[in-house]
């Protein structure tokens, strides 16, 4: 473990997805083109949920989790020109990063790299050790996979955009500056990403219908997200009325749920975008696509680029996120609340200050 720091973090052990104080080396020490990130603030999404209890992919344990992360630079890489120390930066799904060399990674694809290494939970076969999230006091990144946060923007506000918000500005970039008139939108799901997508295609004049299973949040999505309109999936006058009218819906729901309830809202040849990550099977009937001529189409995160590229329209924009800030401490409360739907509409865990844990008899060092 020779130039590897010791660092602190919460960890979960096992399916159950209870997270405890751990501590560990860094998977590496900085490198010639690394940055070492102390970290300040953290996003948590519901993909965490999922790999927390093994239900996405195979989780190796301990698992250190989450994925957006806002944090200042502590030491830079010899070889480093990217940032310099005193920096606020951010980090999303990659840390180490992608191949560089292939066609996806040449034309700013690098998110469907085959080599693509995430991260946290993600076997790099160095060490035996799997890649460990923000949920540490510190962590070593390549300078391509960290972007400089405008200093404008609040930390905290800015963490759900590293992952959430990419995720749905990525595939909404498209519409803009179509040339079709006004496009009229719908958001599926009013949660973590969903909330980001109103706000996001909002700002890009978009009109935005917000389809959600719960009534309650009708008021709070017209009056404080500026959206359009609401339907409420399980009225069908409702849903009626809306049959035809959007250009597109980003369906941001990470649930098992059936894309037959809303392939008839779209107009002829528009698409319906998946990007929320549901553990099971989507089911749709094929008639629903070919009548209309209507698109089912997926897309995971973004490009550093597209990253980079948000970070600024939000702040061009004068944009706000609605997040919760909670402690370290809250983090097993949090994800309980997280899993009912209790957040409005994402949380941010404040990881200033971090302090050496007490290493019980469930947290161990790993050498």
């Amino acid at each position: 473990m020779e130039g590897r720091k010791l660092v602190t973090g919460w960890a979960a052990r096992d399916a159950s997805g209870i997270l405890s104080p751990y501590s560990f080396h860094l998977m590496r020490k900085t490198g010639k083109e690394d940055v070492l990130i102390k970290v300040l603030y953290c996003g948590m999404d519901h993909t965490d949920l999922h790999h927390m209890r093994n239900e996405i992919l195979s989780t190796r344990y301990p698992l250190v989790l989450v994925h957006e992360v806002v944090g200042e630079v502590g030491e830079q890489g010899s070889e480093g020109t990217k940032f310099k120390v005193g920096d606020i930066v951010g980090v999303g799904c990659f840390i180490i990063g992608s191949c560089g060399e292939c066609s996806l990674c040449q034309s700013g694809m690098e998110q469907y790299c085959q080599s693509r290494i995430f991260t946290y939970n993600h076997d790099t076969n160095k060490d035996g050790m799997p890649t460990r999230g923000g949920f540490s006091s510190a962590m070593v990144v390549h300078q391509k996979f960290v972007v400089k946060i405008p200093g404008k923007l609040a930390p905290e506000q800015v963490a759900p955009l590293l992952c959430a918000g990419v995720t749905a500005y990525s595939p909404l970039r498209q519409f803009m500056g179509s040339g079709k008139g006004l496009i009229k939108a719908g958001i599926l799901g009013l949660g973590g990403v969903g909330h980001l997508g109103v706000i996001i295609a909002k700002a890009m004049g978009h009109h935005v219908t917000v389809i959600s299973s719960s009534e309650s949040k009708r008021e709070e999505t017209l009056e404080h997200l500026g959206a359009d309109a609401f339907l409420v999936s399980s009225d069908a006058d409702e849903m009626r009325r809306a049959m035809g009218t959007l250009d597109y819906i980003l369906d941001t729901v990470p649930a098992p749920h059936t894309l037959q309830a809303y392939l008839p809202q779209l107009k002829v040849d528009a698409k319906l975008i998946v990007v929320g990550a549901a553990p099971k099977p989507l089911q749709f009937e094929a008639n629903g696509l070919i009548l209309g001529k209507k698109t089912i189409t997926g897309s995971f995160i973004g490009s550093m680029e597209e990253m980079q590229e948000l970070l600024d329209f939000w702040a061009e924009k004068g944009l706000e996120s609605k997040v919760e800030v909670v402690k370290l401490d809250y983090v097993n409360k949090a994800f309980e609340r997280m899993e009912r739907n209790d957040v409005k509409f994402r949380f941010v865990v404040d990881a200033c200050g971090w302090q050496q844990p007490p290493l019980n008899s469930s947290s161990r060092s790993l050498h």
